[in-house]
């Protein structure tokens, strides 16, 4: 039996590893210590004695002890685990690739020849979307966003490129010229349509720094890991971002578990 481990900022995904098949875990994080490795194991009755090795990957997790009730505990670094992520989910070890993983920030990998490469990250993600939410519709659970985003309608709130000019390039009359700036001029908003303009901006901008990134290595494609993709308005607004480069966005199945499926990877290998 092996275990892995990926310690984010919200949440702390665990892949427990047994003949071969994968059950996955999340939790909300706490301090990173043997303590909430307890609590875990404990949580979902996994027998210690049974684990031949441990896996860690992202926070300060470089800072746990070696071992764990005599278990090997191997410390991943978090860009190799987004790439070995990535191959894991993808089946992309052979080629080049951008990956990039959106939790609570987002970061973005470059793996070329079995070479990880870290490209950069920005602070937005799925942390900003849950704390701007909190405080403009007093909501913070992601199935409560995304709903809301879905019956909203972000077109009250944003300047859209149709609404400003007439033609400016290649830029359809839908894409965003500036998020949010009609809500200054209205003094009644509905949680609907702030919700939807959240989740659009938020998308907007994973989406851009994706495309960008994906422009500066010459692929075409780019690999989403991470879990604030899964809200369907978010993942919307970064693939109207990746249309304009014309850039494929790719998101599979247990994404959000894709930091961990690294960290898991390195050590079956």
């Amino acid at each position: 039996m092996l275990a892995a481990f990926d310690f984010g900022i919200t949440n702390t995904d665990v892949i427990i590893n047994s003949d071969n098949k994968n059950t996955y875990y999340t939790f909300p994080s706490e301090s990173i210590n043997n303590q909430f490795i307890d609590k875990i194991f404990n949580s979902i009755n996994v027998n210690v004695s049974e684990i031949k090795k441990i896996s860690v990957t992202g926070g300060k997790s470089s800072n746990l002890d070696n071992k764990y009730k005599g278990v090997p505990i191997i410390k991943i670094n978090e860009v190799e685990a987004i790439g070995l992520g990535a191959i894991a989910l993808y089946d992309i070890a052979k080629k080049p690739f951008v990956a990039v993983s959106a939790g609570t920030g987002t970061a973005c990998v470059y793996h070329k020849n079995g070479n990880f490469n870290h490209l950069g990250g920005i602070s937005v993600g799925g942390g900003t979307l849950q704390g701007l939410s909190k405080q403009l519709i007093n909501t913070k659970k992601p199935k409560d966003i995304e709903d809301l985003a879905k019956n909203g309608n972000r077109k009250k709130l944003d300047f859209l490129i149709g609404d400003v000019v007439n033609e400016i390039g290649s830029l359809y009359p839908d894409i965003t010229a500036s998020n949010f700036a009609k809500a200054r001029n209205i003094d009644s908003l509905s949680d609907e349509d702030i919700a939807a303009s959240i989740s659009n901006m938020i998308g907007e901008v994973i989406g851009t720094i994706s495309y960008l990134n994906a422009m500066l290595c010459v692929e075409s494609s780019v690999y989403f890991l991470g879990r604030v993709s899964l809200n369907t308005v978010v993942k919307s607004g970064i693939e109207d971002r990746l249309k304009l480069a014309k850039i494929d966005g790719l998101f599979k199945e247990n994404r959000e578990y894709g930091n961990v499926l690294g960290a898991l990877g390195c050590i079956q290998r």
